[in-house]
């Protein structure tokens, strides 16, 4: 079985960071993915899917110091639905994405440290390359293959 999501979108609002007794936290948050299509008649369309994302531990500390609204960023991890209860004891199910990996997609601001020691990669970073030497030929570089 496999279970995993990957989306790149951008932030909806700032991260809603929870401490815990025990020094772990949580970070919630929602991004907006849009998908493009032609109608019927010919016209272009936008259609806007939001999706609610969940951070927890260190992960969630770093989505709180870099991540603010509007940022465009890249979440990795896999699909749960939990179920509770309204206030008036109704039954209720929340689909979520409990994310393993996000990274930041902004730019780097030149100067700024704290964006410098974030550990997140700008958008320039993605396309790093590096190189091998493949005995009886020249050094070529070895695409990287993310997903975007």
């Amino acid at each position: 079985m496999f279970n995993k999501v990957t989306l790149i979108g951008h932030l909806g609002k700032d991260p809603e960071v929870r401490h815990f007794e025990g020094g772990s936290m949580v970070a919630k948050f929602s991004i907006a993915t849009n998908e493009n299509y032609k109608d019927r008649t010919g016209e272009w369309q936008t259609k806007t899917e939001w999706h609610d994302i969940v951070c927890w531990g260190s992960l969630a500390e770093r989505v709180e110091k870099m991540l603010k609204k509007g940022n465009l960023a890249f979440i990795e991890g896999k699909l749960t639905t939990r179920k509770w209860q309204d206030k008036d004891g109704n039954d209720r199910y929340t689909t979520e994405v409990v994310s393993n990996l996000v990274k930041s997609l902004e730019r780097r601001e030149s100067g700024s440290a704290e964006v410098a020691d974030s550990g997140f990669p700008s958008i320039d970073d993605r396309f790093e390359t590096t190189t091998t030497k493949t005995p009886g030929t020249e050094t070529k570089p070895i695409e990287d293959d993310l997903p975007f």
